[in-house]
């Protein structure tokens, strides 16, 4: 019985068409990856074909056979995306053919880490054509991820070398890096159908993160949320499928017609589909120039979508070469930074090139900026790098979520790079990053805010937050004020009033007595009150003067605003309320009410409605109770 962790590596056959592709993996793994009954009957492969083999009791390999016919390269590209190991196959009878030299290249630009070499048929020539063939390969190798590989002459028809082949396989994967089951769930589809007893079912090769049963997925693009009813992992049912995986996915709520090759999916709300994206461009060096804005065929995981070629600053990319570039997808993709990608002409259908996402967010950049100063960080640079560049971007900063779409990056692995850049983690509804020296300056421009504020308002005890907020911080998440007025010592909030801590109301000789009189005015008219433009106009100072001591009497509620038009003495009010409550239980109308006070409907409507308001009183129909 196996004790410790299972290591899963994918391995995809690439090579020519009937180069004997298909009848090796048979013979690795007594599985035949021919699935249709075309290409059993035309004898090559048309898609993917899937194949696995239990190498030891530590390590399983999954066989991702791809077409090696120019027509159907396609699909080969829908294959090769969560590839770790591609076992590049060349006939010795045939040697190098023009599709191994493009699936080499489709490799290579994927940046496939590990390969090794197998030279079939073997058993239709000489060892001298062999050796020939050999030499052939180790030369069209020299200088590329392929330089050093073992090659290892087989034949599937008698088993010569199989055994051998086995043992490098084992060698190499020893070697790969294992995917990893920590991170994000990406599930790339390439295959979607309906099972008779189970319903829709998915294919595809999990590049990371895991999946269990009943889990809740997200379909992209598109955003739609389904349910996992079943897993199977190579076949079998398991209760969780972990990257580098071959895996099949029985989803609930959806028919097989919603589903197509290229959608993927993820966890639920966590990634955002694009279809403008910043990459780094390799332009192989047999093709043509790529001009700027060149139709292209992209493909990247499954997904093949056209797209057009942005180049920065120039009129064309040069074969060979590599430049930062934008594409505009006509579709909507998902992709995460560090996705590589195919381009291929349209016309002869053949790969010119491919590269690697950097920003899959498309920002828009104006004039005077450097596209390439940018994505050189983003090729570049540390993670902390890459952060301080997203947040310096965004005008407040950028919560986790944002920065997880953005990067790709676990939630730990964010934790870390801020950890080890200038930054400042805000607690928020969730965690908020903010760079440490925009804070400190925006903390004190708040400061300089306010002392302008009450340089300008002297009578003022301070400015409204949301006042503040409008004019310093438009537009920005609530928290992010209250957290900068914490970080300014020399600022005091008080309820929904931000003021200096220095601050203090000081009243001149005029002022006092503009204070007293208008005060006065509404103390001697009890519930009989003046309009309120009359007092302050008979204040003795102007009017902006009068209105802010007008002010300043309501917050200390020495008066009672009662509606827009009606201020009363708190003095008067309480004396109102003293008399209601003589008649607690009472209910009464507006007619009694008047007698009571003696006043006019002019203010007996407004007063009562205050008093309901104070639940002092409710109103019942044309009458109210003292409660």
């Amino acid at each position: 019985m196996r004790i410790g962790p299972m290591k899963n590596i994918i391995v995809g056959t690439a090579g020519h068409i009937d180069h004997g592709k298909t009848a090796l993996v048979k013979a690795l793994t007594g599985i035949d990856a021919d699935r249709l009954e075309e290409e059993k009957r035309r004898g090559i492969t048309i898609d993917i074909g899937f194949a696995h083999l239990q190498l030891t009791p530590a390590l399983r390999l999954g066989f991702v056979d791809v077409p090696g016919h120019e027509r159907f390269v396609k699909n080969m590209l829908a294959g090769v995306g969560g590839i770790d190991l591609v076992l590049f196959v060349i006939a010795a009878d045939e040697s190098i053919k023009p599709q191994t030299r493009e699936h080499f290249d489709i490799c290579r630009l994927l940046g496939i880490p590990k390969a090794i070499v197998a030279l079939t048929k073997t058993d239709l020539v000489d060892a001298e054509i062999v050796d020939l063939v050999r030499l052939e390969v180790e030369e069209f190798v020299a200088g590329s991820f392929l330089e050093g590989a073992s090659v290892v002459p087989v034949s599937s028809s008698t088993g010569e070398g199989i055994a051998e082949l086995r043992e490098q396989l084992a060698r190499a994967a020893a070697a790969v890096p294992e995917k990893d089951a920590s991170r994000h769930f990406r599930l790339p589809v390439d295959r979607a159908f309906s099972m008779k007893g189970f319903g829709t079912v998915v294919t595809g090769t999990l590049v990371s993160g895991s999946v269990v049963k009943e889990q809740e997925v997200e379909i992209q693009p598109g955003g739609r949320r389904v349910r996992v009813r079943g897993v199977q992992v190579y076949g079998e049912a398991a209760g969780r499928a972990c990257a580098g995986e071959r895996t099949a996915l029985n989803l609930a709520d959806v028919e097989p017609g919603e589903l197509r090759r290229g959608m993927v999916l993820t966890e639920p709300g966590l990634f955002h589909t694009t279809q403008t994206l910043d990459a780094l461009l390799e332009l192989l060096p047999a093709a043509k120039p790529l001009k700027h804005r060149a139709p292209v065929h992209f493909h990247a995981g499954t997904a093949e979508v056209e797209a057009e070629v942005r180049l920065f600053g120039a009129a064309a990319l040069q074969p060979g070469g590599r430049a930062f570039a934008r594409l505009l997808l006509r579709e909507p993709v998902l992709l995460l930074p560090q996705d590589r990608f195919i381009i291929r002409m349209f016309s002869p259908v053949v790969t010119i090139g491919g590269g690697v996402v950097l920003d899959p967010a498309g920002i828009r950049y104006r004039r005077g900026d450097d596209p390439a100063a940018r994505l050189r960080v983003l090729e570049q640079g540390t993670p902390a790098e890459r952060l301080a560049l997203f947040v310096r971007e965004s005008p407040y900063g950028l919560a986790f979520s944002d920065l997880l779409s953005r990067t790709g990056m676990t939630a730990r692995e964010l934790e870390q790079a801020a950890a080890a850049g200038p930054f400042l983690i805000l607690p928020a509804a969730q965690p908020w990053l903010v760079d440490r020296a925009w804070f400190e300056n925006a903390a004190a421009r708040l400061a300089a805010a306010v002392r302008d504020f009450h340089r300008a308002n002297p009578l003022l005890p301070g400015i409204a937050k949301q006042d503040l907020r409008g004019r310093e911080l438009p537009d920005s998440p609530p928290f992010l004020i209250d957290a900068l007025l914490a970080a300014a010592p020399e600022i005091v909030v008080e309820g929904e009033i931000v003021r200096l801590r220095s601050h203090k109301l000081v009243l001149k000789q005029d002022e006092q007595e503009a204070r007293a009189a208008i005060e006065g005015a509404f103390e001697r008219a009890g519930l009989a009150v003046p309009p309120v433009a009359e007092v302050l106009a008979r204040s003795g100072v102007e009017l902006a003067r009068a209105r802010s001591l007008l002010q300043m009497l309501l917050r200390e509620r020495r008066l009672v605003r009662v509606n827009d038009d009606l201020v009363f003495h708190r003095a008067a009010i309480d004396q109102l309320r003293a008399l209601l409550h003589a008649h607690r239980g009472e209910s009464f109308g507006v007619a009694a009410f008047k007698d009571w006070t003696g006043i006019s409907r002019k203010y007996a409507i407004p007063l009562l409605e205050y008093l309901d308001r104070e639940r002092v009183t409710r109103r019942e129909g044309d009458q109210r109770l003292v409660l």
